[in-house]
């Protein structure tokens, strides 16, 4: 397998699973409905939300290898469409599949040596520091999606204990 197949393999394997921490974005995101991924955890991010950043980053890139010029700034990484029912969630997650996919098998196609050539812009370092940066990117958010899914279902739990309490 070549370095750069590897990297696309790296980049399925944090979304559909397969990775070494055995932790992936479709498992988490499994099971979660439209209202608990809306749902606001203290000062955290909602699981929307950060869904819908760490694709911003995938789509941004995946244009960059359609030969497209950089068009990405953080301040609209978290600006997501609203998500009023399940439909809208779907939609997200969807997008956020086909992406990822897509943009895996256009890192499959990239010669190994493009990899070594500067991403758009010498200051944003070369290919492959840009790939793996997304790859890490995602673990960084998966654990937070990670925490925040356990706080909410421990949220729930916790009042349908009370609820059968009052009974």
């Amino acid at each position: 397998m070549n370095l750069t197949a590897q990297i696309a393999k790296h980049l399925r394997d944090i979304h559909f699973g397969g990775n070494w921490t055995v932790s992936n974005l479709k498992d988490h995101l499994t099971n979660i409905t439209w209202q608990q991924a809306t749902t606001k955890v203290g000062s955290f991010n909602t699981i929307a939300t950060l869904t819908y950043h760490v694709n911003y980053f995938v789509s941004a890139a995946m244009q960059v290898l359609k030969g497209k010029p950089l068009d990405a700034h953080d301040k609209f990484s978290f600006d997501h469409p609203p998500i009023h029912a399940r439909a809208d969630w779907e939609r997200l997650l969807d997008k956020v599949w086909a992406d990822a996919e897509n943009f895996a098998r256009l890192i499959e196609e990239l010669p190994e040596e493009k990899l070594w050539e500067d991403f758009t812009d010498k200051k944003y370092g070369n290919y492959y520091r840009n790939l793996h940066g997304i790859i890490e990117h995602m673990h960084y958010h998966l654990g937070q999606i990670a925490l925040i899914k356990k706080m909410l279902l421990t949220q729930e739990n916790v009042s349908d204990n009370k609820s059968d309490e009052k009974k």
